[in-house]
């Protein structure tokens, strides 16, 4: 199971983190949301995983992905078969 971190915005369309909630559902990931204060300054979780305090943040098989253009990319990629 995934973990997203993400941001106290109640819906999945006005922000980043909505994209990436809206991302894993699509691509059939199950995830659990943890949400995260406004203030980046309360945020140690975050610090702690990836050296930064924005979010989204995706911890996925064991590895921590920030940005959602990133996540959202990852998640594309984990669908398609390898090349072979």
């Amino acid at each position: 199971m995934a973990t997203l971190y993400r941001c106290t915005t109640p819906t999945d369309w006005l922000c980043p983190c909505g994209k990436v909630a809206r991302a894993l559902k699509r691509e059939g990931v199950a995830a659990q949301e943890v949400r995260v204060p406004q203030r980046r300054s309360k945020r140690p979780e975050v610090e702690a995983l990836t050296d930064q305090r924005r979010v989204p943040v995706l911890v996925i098989d064991g590895e921590a992905i920030c940005d959602s253009k990133r996540i959202v990319e990852h998640l594309e990629l984990r669908r398609k078969p390898a090349a072979r």
